[in-house]
C-alpha cells in the first residue's frame, strides 16, 4: 500500500470531499500567497526590527505593533535560536504510513540533563484560532511527528504549527485523542475511491475552491435562490 500524504490527510480533516476533487485536478500545490506568508517564516530577525512601513510591505495578517510584540515574545521563548536557524528546511519525512514536508526541522539534544526530542514544523499560511491550531493543521502535525519518529527510531512526542504570518507558533502534542483521529483519516484517505457526501457547511463550504465542482449551495446561494 502506498504512502499517505500529510497534505491529504490535512484536507481529509476539513472536508473529505475536497480531497476527493483535489484528487482530481493537477493543480495541488499552496497559493503564491501561502508561499509569500511562509518565507516570513525565515526571516524574524530581520522583521523583529523593520518598521511599520517595512512590516506594511509583507503579508502580515496584524497590525506592526502587535507583529513586533509577537516576535519578542517568541525570541524570549527557548525554541528562537532553533526556529530562526532550523537544522533542515523542507525534509522529506517518511512513516511507516504516511509522508510529508517537514519546512523546518529542529535539531533535539540527547546530550542534555533533559534531553530534547527533535521537532518538525508545518509552516501555515494562515493565520491561528485563539488557542491552539486549527485540526487540519494538527493532523498534519501529528502526521509529521509520527514520520519522524519512525525515521529515527526514537519518540517525539510533539510537532509544531507556525504561523508566520502573525509570528505565533503553537505546539501540537500527540495525544492518545489526537493519535486515534489520525489513525481515523488515514482509514478515510486510504478507502477514499468516491466522492463522499457533502458536508453542507457554509464556513467549509463558502471558501473551498472545489466548491462549483461539488455543487454545494453555499448560504448567500440559498439566500439567493430563496432556499
Amino acid at each position: 500500500m502506498s504512502l499517505v500524504a500529510a497534505s491529504d490527510l490535512a484536507r481529509a480533516a476539513y472536508c473529505p470531499r475536497q480531497l476527493y476533487y483535489a484528487r482530481q485536478s493537477d493543480d495541488r500545490g499552496p497559493p503564491d500567497e501561502v508561499e509569500a506568508r511562509r518565507d516570513l517564516a525565515f526571516r524574524y530577525p530581520e522583521l523583529r526590527g523593520a518598521n511599520d512601513a517595512a512590516l506594511e510591505s509583507r503579508p502580515i495578517a496584524v497590525e506592526p505593533a502587535e507583529y513586533r510584540g509577537n516576535l519578542d515574545a517568541l525570541a524570549a521563548d527557548d525554541l528562537w535560536d532553533r526556529l530562526v536557524d532550523p537544522t533542515e528546511r523542507d525534509a522529506l519525512l517518511t512513516g511507516k504510513d504516511c509522508r510529508g514536508v517537514a519546512h523546518k526541522l529542529l535539531a533535539g539534544d540527547d546530550g542534555a540533563d533533559d534531553p530534547t526530542p527533535p521537532t518538525p514544523v508545518f509552516v501555515s499560511g494562515g493565520v491561528p484560532p485563539p488557542e491552539g491550531v486549527w485540526e487540519p493543521q494538527s493532523v498534519r502535525a501529528v502526521a509529521l511527528a509520527k514520520a519522524l519518529a519512525w525515521e529515527r527510531g526514537r519518540e517525539v512526542p510533539r510537532g509544531l504549527v507556525e504561523y508566520p504570518a502573525v509570528g505565533v507558533v503553537r505546539p501540537v502534542r500527540l495525544t492518545t485523542r489526537k493519535k486515534a483521529r489520525y489513525r481515523e483519516l488515514l482509514w478515510t484517505v486510504e478507502t477514499l475511491d468516491g466522492p463522499p457526501p457533502r458536508l453542507d457547511d457554509d464556513t467549509k463550504c463558502e471558501p473551498c475552491e472545489y466548491r462549483e465542482a461539488c455543487g454545494v449551495r453555499t448560504r448567500s446561494l440559498k439566500s439567493l435562490l430563496g432556499l
